[in-house]
């Protein structure tokens, strides 16, 4: 689509003061004194909006293409514009993003200045069929089976906005909303603050403070959550070597120590509630409602530090993590009896440690859209389910989901093994494909039909590390970004 020159005068309204109030030179011959469109076009050439051509013309009855118009758009937002003229520049920026994006300007950067609140978001639909076979263990880790599975489905909508408020050129303030829709049950909840921080954004180190995501170079198999605390990443946020050191602490729903189908994690990845048959198989907490392990109301001290290396687009990547905790939870049941708590004997042998401490390491190798990658991670502190791996093929540039940069067409495949410890898997990925506590094969696909439109499914088939059982699963979404 074309636009002529003079309905693109519109521009002058960006760059400050009315044109009724403007004097200058006009620089061009074809625009007289006496022409309508004199004091704008006057205006947008001393600003620097305009150039015209080089015999001193501005030919404003002829076409331009959407790249020229692109080019006075950009030159106007950088004059860091205010008031009433937003509305307009929004516009602006939203038509011509991706000239702007041609010219090699940011459009994320322009928009800090055209609104000081940016609201991005997803609506995210996930389907759920995974399966399990009904097996739980006493304290003395004797497993208990029976012929029975759960099979649990989920039809789950979840609405997200993620809004953005720049402070200033480095600063910003950044938050995820979500309510969630059980289709299933035809239930909803209500709107709720997940996470919410300051972020300070430097040439060459990154700040971060409040409740924040937690995702570190592991891809998953340790961490998929939020905390709250505080971050700094020193050197090359995208490619190359950085470093980051975290501290803070975890919601007490976050980590506990267990073995599969032996307290919480029970009621987390089958959907069906654990404290009932953990009162049955131990002979010793009775029934108390309580008696779960990890649902203390404590929250979990948190320190790491974090290196990895990318040169991005080809070649080996890697990088080293380092993960101290510190919870009752690991030490003690959540019940009492007669005022005494009992040891967890679910994650060390003598039932005396409120400590985990995991060291991890991940190395992979890239050529274009091809990709081989693994990671390992040992908690030290726990004596079961202690270690998590994961080893995967990729191919395509999709892997995972998208964002809202995501473009018509593009995709990938992926397929491994995983395998996640309980006490070391605390809160991974575990959503997904393969459940805390399970070992065995992945697969998955993405892609996207349309722009900021995607689609993802995923498959698991395995078993319990601990003990006897069977674990299945097969997961389909789509996400639609804005």
């Amino acid at each position: 689509m074309k636009k002529t020159v003079a309905a693109a005068l519109a521009a002058a309204v960006v760059v400050g003061t009315s044109a009724t109030t403007f004097a200058a030179a006009n620089p061009f011959s074809d625009v007289p004194a006496g022409h309508w469109a004199y004091q704008s076009v006057a205006k947008l050439a001393a600003e620097g909006v305009i150039e015209g051509y080089g015999d001193g013309t501005y030919r404003g009855d002829r076409n331009i293409t959407r790249y020229e118009m692109a080019q006075m758009v950009a030159k106007a937002m950088a004059k860091n514009p205010t008031g009433a003229s937003k509305a307009d520049l929004d516009r602006l920026a939203a038509e011509f993003r991706d000239e702007l994006d041609a010219l090699g300007v940011r459009v994320a950067e322009l928009e800090k200045y055209a609104d000081k609140v940016v609201w991005q978001g997803k609506i995210e639909y996930t389907y759920k069929n995974h399966r399990t076979d009904n097996v739980w263990a006493d304290q003395r880790k004797r497993h208990h089976s029976t012929s029975e599975h759960t099979r649990v489905k989920q039809d789950d909508w979840i609405f997200r906005f993620e809004p953005i408020a720049y402070v200033n050129d480095h600063w910003t303030l950044r938050a995820r909303i979500d309510a969630h829709v059980d289709l299933s049950r035809d239930t909803n909840s209500s709107f709720e603050l997940v996470r919410g921080w300051a972020q300070g954004d430097y040439d060459n180190f990154q700040i971060k403070v409040g409740r924040q995501p937690l995702y570190t170079n592991e891809d998953g198999i340790l961490w998929d959550t939020e905390y709250t605390g505080g971050e700094i990443t020193f050197g090359k946020l995208a490619n190359g070597l950085r470093a980051t050191i975290y501290g803070g602490r975890l919601k007490a729903n976050k980590v506990g120590g267990s073995i599969r189908n032996s307290g919480s994690w029970n009621g987390r990845q089958d959907g069906v509630s654990a404290h009932d048959r953990w009162a049955a198989a131990s002979g010793v907490l009775g029934n108390d409602s309580e008696s779960q392990v990890g649902t203390r109301n404590d929250p979990t001290s948190f320190v790491a530090v974090n290196v990895q290396y990318d040169p991005g687009a080809k070649g080996i990547f890697g990088g080293l993590g380092y993960y101290y905790l510190k919870d009752d939870d690991f030490k003690y049941f959540n019940s009492t009896i007669d005022g005494e708590r009992y040891p967890n004997y679910f994650y060390s042998k003598n039932g005396k440690t409120d400590k985990a401490q995991i060291v991890s390491a991940n190395i992979g190798w890239r050529l274009g859209k091809a990709q081989v990658w693994g990671a390992y991670a040992k908690n030290s502190k726990a004596d079961y389910e202690n270690k998590s791996w994961q080893a995967l093929v990729r191919y395509g540039d999709l892997y995972g989901g998208g964002n809202q940069s995501t473009k018509k067409g593009q995709w990938a495949v992926w397929a491994g093994y995983k395998y996640l410890g309980s006490n070391a898997s605390f809160n991974a990925i575990q959503w997904d494909d393969a459940y805390a506590g399970t070992k065995g094969f992945v697969a998955g696909a993405s892609w996207a039909p349309m722009d900021r439109i995607v689609l993802i499914g995923k498959y698991f088939k395995g078993k319990y590390i601990e003990g006897p059982g069977d674990a299945e699963r097969l997961f389909g979404r789509v996400e639609f970004f804005f």
